[in-house]
């Protein structure tokens, strides 16, 4: 007599249930081959993202080769744990959806800041680890109530906060191709310029004529190929990992302890606010991918693993931690829906961030390559909040009016650098970040605009979860939200 299939408590799809399986396919685990190949390819698509960050960060600080390489394994370790979280997870911890984990990329400006803010740059490092810690833990306990305020942060206030990301960073991107050291002679030399523009060239064709997974690997092989292509100039140096331990573990606290200075902060509060947003997004697009939608429960859920994550990295040495778009589309592309695949993934993550050797080889790639692979990863985050824009209803007067005044506010920093200059110090530290002004001046907006009074039109307030697959589109389509 056949047995009827016992289902988990959210079930099956009927295709999945016509097809004999008896789990959902998010909570199936695949064979063990199957499962580390597959793991490693949400590692590819996601390590240039996770390594990014660190590497702007200490070299902006002038963190020394082996530092740098110390602070990208903690990095990556701290990834590794924050996706055990979302993917694992425990108790009412974790959306329990096959989530990639890592650095984000919203904490940078603003880190950049507080590091501007110090008399001795290398002293950042205790500062931006105090205010991510007290940011993931106010998120950790907001996550509940966050979950159902999620109608304030329509896309026309993340496309701005995400538009604004990309293009703070860019900066960062083209200070790199012109080389290491701005007092150098060879500084913006044609020789670096070139490395940059052949680096962007390689990234650029492998995205056009590869497919599957060398397309999705294209900014990870295109700093592979324009290290091997420096050789010859001169600008590669080994000795990074001639230098690394092979096996190593990431000292809680390694560069202090942690200094919570108020200005920092509340610039990370800000970021986490952006962070919590954006993953909110995800996990709507993610769970119509997988056919798990993601309810408020969930979405709660995976805050709080976002945000305890958050509040354990900089424990470890690591920053603020948030869902990774960019793996959301290699599981629309695989139709892999195994959050247990994704948790291999994050087992690699943690391997890597025990082994300082394969952490140094970031810092082997020379300056003026990573800057032509920079236009395109930051490029790709403001083309992301681009496109999140369109589907937000700029026909909307209202909409518009946000977008434009929020952008406006944001650029202030990049167009006009001392426009604050007469203000306090520790007010700077936020006023000089402008993806978190804009987001303020985004919030604020929005909400004199589509939720006050007689300016609130019922049609012009688009929250997330009624524009989820808007949301879920951009997602997936996405090559470097992060």
């Amino acid at each position: 007599m056949a047995t009827t299939p016992r289902f988990t408590k959210q079930g099956t799809t009927p295709a999945d249930q016509e097809a004999g399986h008896t789990k959902h396919p998010v909570d199936e685990t695949l064979p063990p081959l199957k499962m580390a190949t597959t793991g490693l390819q949400h590692v590819a698509a996601m390590y240039a993202g996770v390594v990014a960050p660190p590497l702007i960060v200490g070299a902006y600080i002038g963190l020394s080769a082996k530092e740098l390489t110390f602070l990208t394994g903690a990095c990556l370790f701290t990834a590794g744990l924050a996706t055990f979280l979302q993917t694992l997870g425990i108790w009412k911890i974790g959306a329990r959806l096959p989530f990639v984990n890592g650095v984000t990329f919203a904490g940078v400006a603003p880190m950049l800041a507080v590091a501007d803010s110090t008399k001795d740059k290398s002293d950042a490092l205790p500062i931006i680890f105090g205010a991510v810690i007290v940011a993931g833990l106010l998120g950790f306990i907001a996550a509940p109530f966050f979950s159902k305020a999620i109608r304030f942060f329509p896309p026309v206030v993340t496309g701005t906060v995400i538009t604004l990301i990309g293009i703070s960073l860019m900066p960062v991107a083209f200070g790199w191709a012109q080389g290491p050291d701005a007092k150098a002679s060879d500084y913006g030399s044609m020789k670096n310029l070139a490395l940059a523009g052949i680096t962007l060239v390689i990234v650029l064709l492998l995205r056009r004529f590869t497919t599957g997974f060398v397309k999705q690997i294209a900014v990870l092989l295109g700093l592979v190929v324009g290290t091997v292509v420096a050789i010859p100039f001169g600008v590669t140096d080994f000795s990074p990992v001639g230098d690394a331990d092979i096996v190593g573990f990431p000292t809680p606290f390694h560069f202090g302890a942690p200094q919570f200075a108020g200005a920092a902060i509340v610039s990370m509060i800000v970021v986490m606010v952006v962070s919590m947003t954006e993953s909110t997004a995800d996990m709507l697009a993610l769970g119509e991918i997988v056919d798990r939608p993601a309810d408020e429960k969930t979405i709660a859920a995976g805050l709080r693993a976002d945000t305890l994550g958050t509040a354990i990295s900089p424990v470890f040495n690591g920053f603020m931690c948030s869902a990774f778009a960019q793996n959301i589309g290699l599981v629309a592309m695989t139709k892999i829906r195994s959050r247990f695949v994704v948790a291999v993934g994050g087992g690699f993550l943690v391997l890597m961030g025990l082994c300082p050797m394969a952490a140094s080889l970031i810092a082997v790639v020379p300056r003026p390559v990573l800057g032509g692979a920079g236009v395109v990863l930051f490029g790709s985050v403001a083309a992301s909040g681009i496109q999140t824009l369109v589907k937000a209803g700029l026909d909307k007067d209202n909409n518009v009016l946000i977008v434009a005044v929020s952008l406006a506010v944001g650029l202030i920093p990049i167009a006009a650098p001392e426009f604050y200059h007469a203000f306090p110090e520790r007010a700077k530290i936020i006023l000089d970040s402008g993806i978190s002004t804009g987001c303020v001046a985004a919030v604020l907006l929005n909400l004199v605009f589509n939720h006050l009074g007689r300016g609130r039109d019922a049609d012009d307030v688009t929250a997330p979860m009624e524009s989820g697959g808007a949301i879920a589109e951009q997602r997936t389509t996405s090559a470097a939200a992060h």
